[in-house]
């Protein structure tokens, strides 16, 4: 459901970045003098700016240099300035990440999402991991270890952590699937160990928790709590963690009334029409379980509703754009912000039904097409989501 970019093509980039005449969104600039302290209870965005990473930077300047309309390459060009999270999903894109948080200035929190568990999104096709289910030991030892001597070295940045988009949320719900049966134990002990490891106080970890559409169901809000509060537990409850986030990667709408399926025969079902709803369910259900309840929500590309035919389609969804910027200013007491979890421009899953990671969510007919493979650009989906933004750039 999300995306893996190759290494290869990481690096590259990364050198780019670091070996041109850079803007100044991307400049180096120092780091604090003094180490940072996160502390749990408190918002770790409020008074930071969210780091516009270099990686999406460079991708966004490559994005406009394609682009002949004047003034729709002008609204893109400021799509790079936006802080937006970066995906660490890879053992080898590990080398990649030091050279660019260096970057980090002091005042700006780095972004990253932890992302490589062994047998990863077992409910689907489109970005299935490198590690297959039992590789428990190499997942701790070369991705999870090297993750928390990079965090180690550098006690003046900021960082908030993504850990493990769907992982969890697929064992509440997709327990019936023998590939994500097969991956529960490593999903669990994989997470737990990640919590542990990166317990660091100048970090602040929020697991992922799906979205309203998931484990927002009224049948899903205990089991998903209780799903994640045990995993909390096992690792010992780490004070950095802080929470959850949800919609990563989604196209829920954070407040829409009536929700997008709230009409629907099934959505008496659902009391979560909006993540606004969803906060409000699943925060109170994770606080009775043990669980640190404060969320972060992705409002990266759902400016524009009503576009999907079900709510669980999550591929490339046509008609998409923008949507609010990043901001610790939220409205709501458990909301500490809005984020940009998932690179606007950089595909869910492609459109070829040949592929060997084609999933059937990214040939329905809501789906934009055609689409390459996951996490690999796609222009003409990305000027979509500029010229669709809401607020408009």
């Amino acid at each position: 459901m999300k995306y893996s970019l190759t290494a290869t093509a990481l690096a590259a980039l990364a050198t780019t970045v670091m070996a041109a005449p850079a803007p100044s969104r991307i400049e180096a600039r120092a780091a604090c003098s003094t180490a940072v302290t996160l502390k749990s209870g408190t918002n770790p965005f409020k008074g930071q700016k969210f780091w516009a990473n270099p990686y999406y930077a460079a991708e966004v300047d490559a994005a406009v240099a394609a682009i002949s309309d004047e003034s729709l390459a002008a609204s893109a060009a400021k799509v790079g300035e936006v802080g937006t999270f970066m995906w660490i999903d890879t053992i080898d894109k590990l080398s990649t990440i030091p050279d660019l948080i260096d970057q980090v200035p002091c005042g700006e929190i780095a972004q990253l999402v932890v992302y490589d568990l062994p047998g990863r999104d077992c409910a689907a096709k489109a970005s299935n991991g490198e590690l297959p289910v039992g590789s428990l030991d190499r997942y701790k030892s070369e991705y999870i270890d090297p993750i928390r001597a990079m965090l180690l070295a550098r006690p003046n940045t900021a960082f908030a952590l993504i850990i493990e988009p769907d992982s969890l949320p697929n064992l509440v719900t997709n327990a019936d699937l023998t590939t994500c049966q097969d991956s529960a134990s490593g999903y669990k002990d994989g997470v737990a160990y990640a919590l542990k490891q990166l317990n660091l106080p100048n970090v602040a970890m929020y697991v992922d928790a799906g979205h309203g559409g998931w484990l927002g169901w009224n049948d899903n809000v205990k089991p998903g709590a209780a799903m994640l509060a045990s995993v909390y537990k096992a690792a010992g409850s780490p004070k950095q963690v802080f929470g959850v986030s949800s919609n990563i990667a989604g196209w829920n709408a954070w407040s829409k009334s009536p929700g997008e399926f709230e009409n629907d025969p099934d959505g008496q079902y659902n009391k979560a029409q909006d993540e606004k709803r969803y906060v409000s369910l699943f925060g109170a259900a994770l606080k009775s379980a043990g669980h640190p309840n404060h969320f972060i929500v992705d409002t990266g590309r759902n400016g524009v509703q009503d576009l999907r035919e079900e709510w669980g389609d999550w591929c490339n969804v046509n008609g998409a754009g923008f949507g609010v910027r990043p901001t610790a200013t939220t409205g709501d007491s458990l909301t500490d912000a809005f984020v940009w979890g998932k690179p606007g421009g950089e595909s869910d899953g492609t459109s070829d039904s040949s592929a060997d990671r084609y999933d059937s969510f990214c040939g329905k007919p809501d789906a934009f097409t055609p689409s390459p493979e996951a996490g690999a650009w796609s222009q003409e989906y990305f000027e979509m989501l500029v010229k669709n933004a809401v607020p408009a750039f």
